[in-house]
Order: C-alpha cells, then structure tokens, then sequence
C-alpha cells in the first residue's frame, strides 16, 4: 500500500506539469514582449530625445554658419576693397619705379656722356701737347686716368673703351722718342753744305777745262801752240756736245744756281722749323723736296753730293721711326660710346 501511493502521486504530478507549462509559457511570452516593447519605446524615446537635440543642435549650427557665411561675405568684400586699394597703390608704385629708373639710367647714361668728353677732351689735349714737346708723358698720364675712371664706374658699354685704352697704352709704351737734338745737328750741318755742293752743269765745264789743262801742259808745247790750245779752248766753250739727262740742271745760269742754293737753304730751314713745331708731315715734305732738287740739279756723283743725301735720307729713316703715335682707337671708341653703340 505505502509502495503504491508513492507511484500514483508521480504519475498524477507528470500529468499535471504539461498544463502548467502550457499555461504558464503564453504569460512569459508576454511578459518578455511587454518588457521587449519598453525597451525598444524607451529606445525610441531616447533616439527621438536625441534627434531633436541633433536638430536643435544642426539648426543652431545653421544659424551661426549663415552667420559666419554673412561674416565671411563681409570680410571678403573687405579684403576685395583692401586688395582692390592695395593694387592700385603697388600700381602707382610700380609706376613711380619705372620713372625713377628712368631718372636713374638718364642719370647714368648723362654720367657716363659726361665722362666719356671729358676723357676725350683730355686725351686730344695730351696728344696735343706731347706733339708739341716731343715727350711721350702726357699722353702716358692721360691715358692711365682714363683707364682708372672708366674701371671705376664699370659700366659695360664702356668696355670697348677699356680694351682700346689699353691697345693705346701699350703702343704709346712701345713707342720711341725722336732725337730732336740730334735731327737739328743733321739740318744745320745740311744747311753749311749747300753752298759746297757741287752743280751738275759746274761738274761738266770744270772736267773740260781740266782736260784740255792737262793736255796742254803734259806736251811742253811751245808759245805758238799754247795759243792754239787756248785758241782752241775758246772755240770749244762756244760749242759743245754732250749727253744732258737733266736739261734744267744743265741751262741754269749763275743767278738761277744762286737762287737755288738759297731755295734749298730755305726748304732746310722750313724743315728746322717744322721738325721743332712737331710737324712731323711738313718736315717729311720739305725733306723729300730737299732730296729731289738735289737729285735734279746737283752733281750725284760728288762725294760732298752722295753725303748730304744720306744725312736727308738717315733724317728721313729717323723721323719715320720716331713719329709720335696717335690715339685713334680711343677716340674712336669714345666716339661710339657716345653716339650709343
């Protein structure tokens, strides 16, 4: 009996149970959807609290970007003002520094116009004065300074004028001095000569008579026939034959010899004067003048003749190797700088 009840109280609790659980399952079932339902609308609450912060929030975010685009507007506007100011003053200053470099290179360029006569006009003064005393000195002077002003100013369109300087600095460096003294000697001894030059028409009248003298007293003739040699003699200085490769040497008379002595004197004078005025071309001119009248009308084959020639040639040789030189290409460079080129 006590074995029994035991059994049939299990069983009619397991009969029991699947209705319990069929009744109970639906509540929690319920129970988990309500709790589920206020969760998700306290969610949804909670995600409605937020987006209307979000909105309130983006709204007043709007508002202050509108407020800061309208700043913005202005500030721009403003700077389009200032930079609009700011372009028209770089302008002006852009203009007021063209004109200044205007001023600035005419400035330059009236500098270096100014430099460039005024060491022309030093250069042709020393050319000048050199010329007239015969020393190499004052061009040598003139020539540094101006090489030590144009490098001072530096200027590159002065720089032909820096090369042909130095050309000119070292010619008139290389140059040699023309004895003054010594071509004086040479004229004075000229001018002694002249009247000991024999002419070429004395030469043949002199061989002539000395001729016929030797044949007459080499014979010891007797008194009849020294009257017929100077008989002789006489009709022979009326007429004679001989090869004249001068015809004016050969019919000048006393009075034309004496004038042409005088006027070689004369042209050795006018070389004496030139060559002490440094007029290096009229002395070479009265010199070849000398030299010509002297092949033309005296006696070449004289040795008095043959040595004044050589004194006029040696003159001539000396005066050549002596001649001052000139600054051309200085000149001509300053020239070219000054016309702009």
């Amino acid at each position: 009996m006590n074995s029994e009840y035991p059994a049939s109280k299990h069983s009619s609790a397991i009969k029991a149970s699947p209705w319990r659980w069929s009744v109970a399952l639906p509540i929690l079932l319920a129970v988990a959807a309500l709790v589920g339902s206020a969760l998700l609308w306290e969610k949804l609450s909670r995600i409605q609290s937020q987006l209307a912060r979000q909105s309130a929030d983006a709204g007043q975010q709007s508002l202050e970007a509108k407020a800061w685009a309208k700043q913005a507007q202005e500030t721009v506007k403003d700077s389009a003002a200032r930079i609009g100011l700011l372009e028209s003053r770089v302008g002006e200053v852009a203009l007021q520094r063209g004109q200044l470099d205007e001023l600035m290179q005419s400035l330059s360029r009236s500098r270096d116009e100014n430099l460039v006569v005024d060491i022309e006009a030093a250069l042709r003064m020393a050319q000048q004065q050199s010329q007239l005393t015969g020393s190499m000195e004052p061009m040598l002077a003139a020539l540094k300074s101006a090489q030590q002003r144009v490098q001072r100013v530096g200027q590159p369109r002065l720089t032909t004028v820096q090369r042909a300087i130095e050309k000119d600095l070292e010619q008139v460096k290389s140059a040699q001095v023309t004895d003054v003294p010594g071509l004086l000697i040479k004229l004075d001894q000229l001018v002694a000569w002249v009247d000991e030059l024999p002419l070429a028409n004395q030469t043949v009248t002199t061989t002539a008579l000395q001729s016929s003298t030797v044949a007459v007293s080499t014979a010891n003739p007797s008194w009849w026939q020294v009257g017929m040699a100077r008989f002789w003699q006489e009709v022979r200085g009326l007429l004679r034959v001989s090869r004249i490769d001068a015809p004016e040497a050969a019919l000048l008379s006393p009075d034309q010899s004496f004038f042409l002595r005088e006027n070689l004197k004369l042209k050795l004078l006018n070389a004496r004067m030139g060559l002490l005025a440094r007029q290096s071309e009229s002395l070479q001119a009265d010199l070849t003048s000398c030299a010509a009248l002297m092949g033309k009308y005296f006696d070449m084959n004289s040795r008095k003749s043959q040595q004044a020639l050589q004194l006029i040639e040696q003159s001539q040789l000396q005066l050549r190797k002596g001649e001052m030189p000139r600054l051309d290409s200085t000149l001509t460079a300053l020239a070219m700088a000054a016309a702009g080129r």
